[in-house]
């Protein structure tokens, strides 16, 4: 079974590569999105340690990061609020 998801992540990856490659992207796109995912790193460690919202943690991967990388301030809300009701 293992073998099946590994063969399928790579499969995505050649794809999502080569669609990539083939279309038109503006220059830049990388260095903004990697701005986008600093700044969001940024702001979910601020979140954490600040003591801006008391009894809260949001942990710091790849899957939080990139959710409020391209959702921006409604990804925290959307990350707090799945916290919220999956805990409750």
């Amino acid at each position: 079974m293992k073998t099946f998801w590994l063969v399928l992540l790579i499969a995505s990856g050649l794809s999502l590569g080569i669609v990539l490659l083939r279309r038109n992207v503006p220059k830049g796109w990388l260095t903004r999105f990697g701005l986008h995912l600093a700044l969001a790193a940024a702001a979910l460690y601020a979140l954490n340690f600040s003591g801006w919202v008391t009894g809260w943690y949001v942990p710091l991967n790849p899957f939080t990061i990139g959710t409020v990388a391209v959702l921006g301030l409604p990804g925290i809300g959307l990350v707090l609020g799945l916290q919220w009701a999956l805990l409750v």
